[in-house]
This record gives structure tokens, C-alpha cells and sequence, in this order.
């Protein structure tokens, strides 16, 4: 509100009084007259009059521009180019010379309520406070103890404490410099099972289902346990005939009074079925008709997953697939026992089919070895394979060409054929050696291990060698011609072809030979060989290994027969510290001239580190020149191995000494291979 002042209102009283008074009529008249002209004061003769004239106005200076400032010199210089500065950024001041680090806080954490429950091991092997015991700052020591409560609140409820709590106490650093952290749990009560029920399917696989969840009302709600028994549910029904089985989402009911929960689990079983054709697509690298050699169960066969697997499995160790893939397909078509008819659809990607391998190894005895390959492993439709080999030594060079069908006519069975032409200089003997041969197998593979092998071929070989009449007599040449049937049988119920640390294996092997040798006539003999290996495993880093070999050949003196067909010892795969074929009878330069009986054993210890192992071991060993064998005269060798574990085997480095050493033997004898020594 404004101030009234009294002299402003006498000032507009006087100014009012002023104004003459008109009538209302007399000063709208004044409003209706028409405005005078209005008069352009330039053209006004009195007012141009009062004027004062142009010419008597005196000029007005203009103001003075200031000085202009005096130019730098250095401005009027050109830029240095660009290149002449330095673009190091500034040093950080953990970049400074003599600037340390930031130091970290130390912090303690203790945890209360969860050793009762036997969940202390679980939380620290994956606590984010354990992982360290210092931090940048206290914010970081927050940040972890958080992400550790919601650790323990899922470890509770992953053990059946669904009302567990969990909470976290961070004191401010104390006189010590330490943050200490304290963790809470409190489990509160665990809950049980209450009702099981299994909804959705036909009472048949309900039943299958229930057996293989094999879980227990009043048992605690464990999740490990209820997920373990739902992964046997989808694995049992297809083993029992129901492919298309799915489990659905299972649902737990809690009730926080009796602290139970029931639990369901939705089951869609899909039919019953049985086996049915075989059907394919993708790269045609089978047809049906090859497909129908691999699997191990009949048409109308009960359905069995495992069958399938097997099925994949097999097609993946022919090596001629990038991807491989066999799945069942729903064919609407009934059986009399009302169970469906489903075939197996397998999905072919074609892989690479040629391959280089080139491998090395060293032996005392047998000198250095590369040996060299190409393989073509389909080019003779369906798995025919031809490799191309070379071996360079400094004691033997082999060149072999070997076709191989795999699957021949029956899974798993395999016709080899070859040629081999090789030249070797051991000091047992000399030999130039052509070879053919031709076999009918059924033999393991690093990828595929069977129970059960066999092998039955024959073998013809010209061979040029050195010889002996008698131990006392020097070398001479003869050529021999040799016609021989070979037969293998062997079980295996190892764990592992190239490191096994269970189980055991027997191999019998014979070969009825006959020979004609140059200026003499024809020997009959049969060649004879029988060897097992055990392994037993002491603890689980620690492998007690053991072999025993027993050969003998019958029918013929030793100095008839060709001195590559006689039974030697010593080496890498034999005794080890002595030499190949070093162990036995020797001439009368103190050189192996082998014999017709053998007997071998070994012992080994193979502790394992990670990766690494060492292998100490005792090998003993006989070479007689009667074909009885006999443990009467042996000679030992001990040393010791190191093992680097890889994938795909061990790697073996073994170096030994002969006990007892004779002249001519090995002082100390070195081994490099891949695998185990047996």
C-alpha cells in the first residue's frame, strides 16, 4: 500500500481548479471537430528564423585516434613446426621416479553361522573377501562384503534356509590400521520335502520317472540334489524307450509354519518307441548302406539313448567328420504293441580327409628315428584310407605304403594290405628287408579303447642278413625267404590306452612260420608270445604298475632261423639299461645274437604332481638259447622316468642303468616316447 501525501493531493486539488469547466454537450463538440492540419516545423518561417545560421557555427574538431601500440617482434616470428614438440603426456605420480604405490588397507573378516551348517569351505572357496586381505579403500571393502552377503543368502538357500539372513558389520579402522569386517548368517529353520508328485504322463514312464528321481519325502530341500535327480529323469526315460521326453519346470510350495515344501514336477513323456530306419542328410560322406554297419541294435529294438550315443561315437572315430550329429525323428507310424516307430536322422558335415604327421624319438641302441606320413583317409570310398610312410635313422630307414579299409563288411573290423621296403644296422644284424603283408583286424585306438582285439593275417618277406652258424663263428650273408601266419588275441580292462591306472591286460600272439634259406633248406618253426600288465592304484597320485612277457619258438635251432625272426631283449619297450637287443647270448665279438626263449618283468611306481610325474622302476629280463623259458640267470636294470601329462598322453623321458654291467653293455641308457612303457 502506498503513502498518501498531502501535498501531492493540494497540487492536483490547485491544478484541477485550474481547468475551466465545460459542459458534457460543449466538450463532445470539441471531440467531433475535425483535427487542424498539422504544421511541418521546417517549413515554418518563425521557426527556421530562430536558427542560428550554417556559417557561423564554428567546425567541431574530431577526437584524436589512439596511438597505435609498437608491434612484438617474436609475434611477427614464424610457428615452430609441429614435429619439434614433445606429445609425452605428463608422468602420473605412480609414474614419478621414486613414487610408490597407493598403499592398500588391511581388513579381517570373520564369519559366524555357517560352520554349524557345513557351508564355512563352500562360502570361502568363493567369498570375494577371501579372495584378498587388502583393499584400495574402504569403499572397495563395502563392495565386496555386499556381494558376500548375497553369497551366503544363495548358499542358505541352496541348502533348504529359505528364511535365512545374512548381514554384514564393517567397524571403521581401527589403532591398527585394520578394517574388520563381520558376517552374519542366520540360517533360521531348514525345510524338508512334503509331497512329491510327478504330473502329466502316462503311469508307465511316471513310474520310470519316480524311480529315477529317488528322492524322499522329509529329506531336506537340497539343490544340488533336487537338479541331480530331474538330470536322471531326462536321462532314464530315453534309455527305457521314451525319446521325446521333457522335463518341465518343477514347482516347490513352501509353508513357513510346518517349514515343508511340496514339490511337483511336470513330465511330458512323449510315446513310446522303438527303433525304426536310418535316414541322413548334409555332406554325403556315407550312404545308407555304410550307416548300416555302425549301429549295435536291431530294427524293433526298444529305444535306448545310449544306443544313439554309441551310434554319434562311432562315426566320430572314423576321423572323416568336422561335425557329426545323430538324433531321433518321429515317424507316426505304429507298432502292433502300440509302441511308435522312430528313426535316427544322422547329420553329416564333411571334414578334412588328408593329414600330415611327422614324429621323433631316440633309443640307446636304436639310434635317432623321424619318421614322416601322408595319409588320404577316404580316398578309396567309404573308408579307404592309403598312407605313404618314411622313416630316416641313423641306424634303420623304412619306406612302407600301407591301404587300410576301416569298417570292413562289420563295424570295428578293418583289412589292412602293405609294402615295405627297409634297411637296418643293429648290432645284432644287418638286414635288407621287402615285405608283404595283408590283415584281418579288430584293434584299439587311442580314440576308440576295446575289450577284446584280434588280428589274423600273413606276412611274406625276403630279407637279406647277416648270420650266424655258432656263437664262435664270425658274420656271414644269407638270404631267407619266409611265409608266415600271424594271429593276435587280446583282452584290455584298463582305463586308458596310453596311461592306464586301473585294470589289467593279456596278449597271446602266434605265428607258424616256414622258411627257405640260401644254401640250405626248409625250416618249419612256430614263434610264440604271451604278455600281461596290471595296474593298481595305491592313492590317487600314486600308480603300482607291473608286466610280464614269456616267448618262445618252436621247431627250428636258433642258428637256422633268419636272425630278425629270433627273440631279443633290452630297449625301451623290453629291459630297460640295457640296449636294444642287447640282453642275451652274444657271439664271439660280444654282439647280440638273440635266442628262442624269453622272459621279462617290470615294476613300476608312477606318482603324479599336475602335470608331472616321476616313475621310479626295476625291469628284469633272459634271453635263452633252448625254447623253454626260464627265470634262472636274469639280469636287471633300474632307473628312473619323468612324465609330462597332456592331453592326449603322457610324455616319457626314461634313463637306466644295468645292474651288474657286462662288457659291451650300455653304461646308462636313455628312453623318449610317447605313452607309458607298458
Amino acid at each position: 500500500m502506498g503513502v498518501f501525501d498531502g501535498r501531492l493531493g493540494s497540487a492536483l486539488v490547485a491544478a484541477v481548479a485550474l481547468v475551466p469547466l465545460t459542459s458534457a454537450a460543449a466538450f463532445r463538440a470539441q471531440l467531433e471537430q475535425p483535427a487542424a492540419a498539422e504544421v511541418d516545423p521546417f517549413d515554418d518561417p518563425v521557426f527556421q528564423q530562430s536558427l542560428p545560421p550554417l556559417d557561423a557555427t564554428a567546425p567541431v574538431a574530431p577526437a584524436p585516434l589512439p596511438a597505435t601500440p609498437p608491434v612484438d617482434p617474436a609475434l611477427a616470428e614464424p610457428l615452430p613446426p609441429l614435429a619439434t614438440f614433445d606429445a609425452t603426456p605428463p608422468a602420473t605420480p605412480a609414474q614419478s621416479a621414486g613414487a610408490g604405490e597407493t598403499p592398500k588397507i588391511p581388513y579381517r573378516t570373520e564369519v559366524t553361522g555357517l560352520k554349524d551348517i557345513g557351508l564355512d569351505d563352500e562360502y570361502r572357496a568363493l567369498s570375494a573377501l577371501a579372495k584378498d586381505k587388502r583393499a584400495d579403500n574402504a569403499a572397495q571393502v563395502g563392495a565386496r562384503a555386499d556381494e558376500d552377503v548375497k553369497l551366503i543368502g544363495r548358499l542358505l538357500r541352496s541348502q533348504g534356509y529359505y528364511d535365512g539372513v545374512a548381514t554384514a558389520k564393517i567397524a571403521p579402522i581401527d589403532q591398527e590400521g585394520v578394517i574388520r569386517v563381520t558376517l552374519t548368517a542366520t540360517p533360521g529353520a531348514r525345510y524338508s520335502l512334503g509331497k512329491i508328485a510327478i504330473t502329466g504322463a502316462e503311469p508307465e514312464p511316471t513310474k520310470l520317472a519316480y524311480d529315477a528321481l529317488a528322492l524322499s519325502e522329509g529329506a531336506p530341500i537340497v539343490a544340488a540334489e533336487i537338479e541331480g535327480a530331474e538330470a536322471r529323469v531326462a536321462l532314464r526315460l530315453p534309455e527305457q524307450g521314451f525319446p521325446f521326453a521333457e522335463v518341465g519346470e518343477r514347482d516347490i510350495l513352501l509353508d513357513d509354519a510346518t517349514h515343508r515344501g511340496d514339490y511337483t514336477l511336470p513330465l511330458t513323456s512323449g510315446p513310446k518307441a522303438r527303433f525304426g530306419g536310418l535316414r541322413t542328410e548334409g555332406d554325403p560322406v556315407f550312404g545308407l548302406d555304410h550307416l548300416a554297419i555302425f549301429p549295435r541294435f536291431k530294427a524293433g529294438d526298444l529305444y535306448d539313448s545310449r544306443q544313439t550315443d554309441d551310434l554319434r561315437q562311432a562315426l566320430i572315430g572314423t576321423s572323416l567328420f568336422s561335425t557329426i550329429a545323430v538324433e531321433p525323428v518321429r515317424t507316426g507310424t505304429l507298432n502292433p504293441d502300440g509302441t511308435e516307430q522312430v528313426d535316427l536322422l544322422v547329420r553329416q558335415t564333411k571334414g578334412p580327409w588328408r593329414s600330415l604327421a611327422a614324429s621323433a624319438g631316440y633309443g640307446t641302441g636304436e639310434g635317432a628315428t623321424v619318421t614322416g606320413s601322408w595319409t588320404h583317409r577316404n580316398l578309396f570310398p567309404p573308408e579307404g584310407a592309403l598312407t605313404v610312410a618314411a622313416t630316416a635313422g641313423t641306424l634303420q630307414q623304412n619306406v612302407s605304403v600301407l591301404f587300410r579299409r576301416s569298417n570292413a563288411g562289420q563295424r570295428d573290423r578293418s583289412f589292412t594290405a602293405g609294402a615295405s621296403v627297409a634297411r637296418q644296422r643293429f648290432a645284432a644284424y644287418d638286414a635288407e628287408t621287402v615285405q608283404l603283408n595283408a590283415a584281418l583286424a579288430r584293434q584299439s585306438t587311442p580314440i576308440w579303447q576295446k575289450r577284446w582285439t584280434w588280428s589274423v593275417g600273413t606276412e611274406l618277406v625276403a630279407t637279406r642278413e647277416d648270420r650266424f652258424a655258432t656263437a664262435t663263428q664270425a658274420r656271414n650273408n644269407s638270404t631267407y625267404f619266409i611265409v608266415a601266419v600271424p594271429a593276435q588275441l587280446g583282452f584290455d580292462s584298463s582305463d586308458s590306452l596310453l596311461d592306464p591306472t586301473r585294470g589289467f591286460r593279456v596278449t597271446g600272439r602266434i605265428s607258424p612260420e616256414a622258411q627257405k634259406r640260401s644254401g640250405g633248406g626248409f625250416d618249419g618253426y612256430a614263434r610264440l608270445l604271451l604278455e600281461g600288465s596290471t595296474y593298481y592304484p595305491v592313492m590317487d597320485n600314486l600308480v603300482i604298475a607291473g608286466r610280464a612277457r614269456v616267448g618262445s619258438i618252436m621247431g627250428a635251432s636258433r642258428d637256422s632261423i633268419a636272425p630278425s625272426r629270433r627273440l631279443y631283449a633290452g630297449g625301451g619297450g623290453s629291459v630297460r639299461g640295457f640296449g636294444f637287443q642287447e640282453l642275451g647270448p652274444k657271439d664271439i665279438n660280444d654282439d647280440p645274437i638273440g635266442g628262442r626263449s624269453l622272459t621279462e618283468f617290470a615294476l613300476e611306481a608312477r606318482y603324479r604332481f599336475g602335470n608331472y610325474g616321476i616313475v621310479p622302476f626295476i625291469d628284469a629280463g633272459r634271453v635263452g638259447e633252448g625254447s623253454t623259458p626260464s627265470i634262472s640267470d636274469m639280469r636287471y636294470g633300474v632307473g628312473i622316468g619323468g612324465r609330462y601329462y597332456t592331453n592326449f598322453g603322457p610324455l616319457r623321458v626314461d634313463v637306466a642303468m644295468p645292474i651288474d654291467r657286462q662288457p659291451g653293455e650300455s653304461k646308462i641308457a636313455l628312453y623318449l616316447s610317447i605313452g607309458q612303457a607298458f
